[in-house]
Order: C-alpha cells, then structure tokens, then sequence
C-alpha cells in the first residue's frame, strides 16, 4: 500500500481561511517592502481569493509589513500578480 503524503495546511492572514500550502502564495517583507519569498526570513500567505479583493489585502500586508504606505502596497501586488500569471 503506497503512503499518502499530507500537504502542510496554512492560513491566509487576510481571511483567516486554512489551505494546502501549494494553494497559496508566500510573501514576505524585507525592511518594509514586499515580495515572493526568497527562502530565508519571515513569511506569510495570502489565498488567490483574497488577491481579487485588493481592499482587503492591502489591510493585510500593510498589517504583515507594519508599515501604512497602501499605494507602494498596491503597485507591488500588481507587479506579483502579473508577475505570477506569466509563469
């Protein structure tokens, strides 16, 4: 009988909602700038239904990355978005 391997459950710090890991996207934030992880430091993720709701997310990583700049936020998520649907 082959093993079945669970996928780690995260939750979205915009929602709250719990999901597989490959589901969501991580992020982080350096020195109060935000962008894909980069395999060291802090994280945190964000479900693709909340990426749809731009008001609320920007809550969120304004919260994550304790900073209040929601313009800098709002263009740095678009650039992810994009950024993400090419690949």
């Amino acid at each position: 009988m082959a093993k079945k391997f669970n996928q780690p459950l995260r939750m979205c710090v915009s929602c709250r909602v719990r999901d597989t890991q490959i589901n969501l996207f991580r992020l982080q934030c350096l020195e109060s700038q935000l962008s894909l992880f980069r395999g060291n430091g802090r994280s945190f993720y964000i479900c693709k239904i909340c990426l749809k709701d731009e008001k609320k997310v920007l809550k969120a990583f304004m919260r994550q990355c304790k900073s209040s700049d929601r313009d800098k936020f709002s263009n740095i998520l678009k650039e992810i978005i994009t950024d993400d649907r090419k690949s």
